[in-house]
C-alpha cells in the first residue's frame, strides 16, 4: 500500500511538472512569435513615421525597449512586461505618424508663397462679386452710370465693408491698402448717421 501511495505521488509530481514544463514552453513560443511579429511591423511602418530617413526619439526609445528586451526567469511575467513596451510603442508610433500625415497635409494644402489664401463665406464672395463686376463697368471708357446698384441699408453696407476688409487683410502687409477701411466706415456713418436711424 506504502508503494501505491509513493507512485500515485510520483505520479502527480510528474503531471505538476510536465504540465509547468509544457506551460513554460508554450509562454517561451508566443513571446517569442510576439517579437518576431513586432519585427515584421517595425519594418513594415518604418516608412510612415520617419521623416527624412529618422525616427522620432520617443519612437526609437520604444523601438530599443522592445528589441532589447531581456527575458527573465517566468515566461508568464515577460509576455505581461512586453505588452507594456508594446502599448508604449504603439502610442509613440501613433503620435509619430499623425504628425506627420499632419505636417505632409499641411504642406500639400498650404498655397505658394506668391499665393494667399482665404475663408470667405458664401454671402460675402457674392458680395465681392457684386463690387468687383461694378468696379469693372465703372472702368469702361464708354460708362455712362446707366445701371445703378446700391444698398440696401445700412446692414447691407456694414456686411459688404467686411468683408472687403477681410479681403484686405489677406494681402501681405507691405502692397495692403492704407485707409480704406476708415474711409468705408466714414462713409457709412455719413450717410446713416445716429439721428437719421433714431428718427
Amino acid at each position: 500500500m506504502d508503494i501505491l501511495a509513493v507512485v500515485a505521488v510520483l505520479l502527480i509530481l510528474f503531471f505538476v511538472a510536465s504540465w509547468s514544463s509544457a506551460r513554460s514552453y508554450f509562454a517561451k513560443g508566443r513571446l517569442a512569435g510576439m517579437e518576431e511579429a513586432m519585427g515584421e511591423v517595425i519594418r513594415g511602418i518604418r516608412a510612415h513615421y520617419e521623416s527624412a530617413g529618422e525616427a522620432p526619439e520617443a519612437v526609437t526609445k520604444a523601438i530599443e525597449a522592445i528589441t532589447g528586451f531581456v527575458h527573465g526567469p517566468s515566461a508568464e511575467k515577460d509576455i505581461l512586461r512586453y505588452h507594456a513596451r508594446l502599448w508604449t510603442f504603439g502610442d509613440a508610433t501613433g503620435s509619430a505618424c499623425w504628425r506627420k500625415g499632419f505636417n505632409s497635409c499641411r504642406y500639400e494644402m498650404s498655397p505658394h508663397p506668391d499665393r494667399v489664401r482665404i475663408d470667405l463665406r458664401s454671402e460675402d464672395l457674392m458680395h465681392l462679386a457684386s463690387l468687383a463686376h461694378l468696379g469693372f463697368k465703372k472702368m469702361m471708357p464708354n460708362d455712362r452710370g446707366i445701371e445703378m446698384l446700391r444698398f440696401s441699408g445700412e446692414d447691407h453696407a456694414v456686411a459688404v465693408a467686411r468683408a472687403i476688409e477681410r479681403l484686405e487683410h489677406a494681402i501681405p502687409v507691405q502692397h495692403r491698402p492704407n485707409g480704406h477701411a476708415s474711409t468705408r466706415q466714414s462713409m457709412i456713418a455719413h450717410w446713416w448717421p445716429p439721428e437719421r436711424k433714431s428718427a
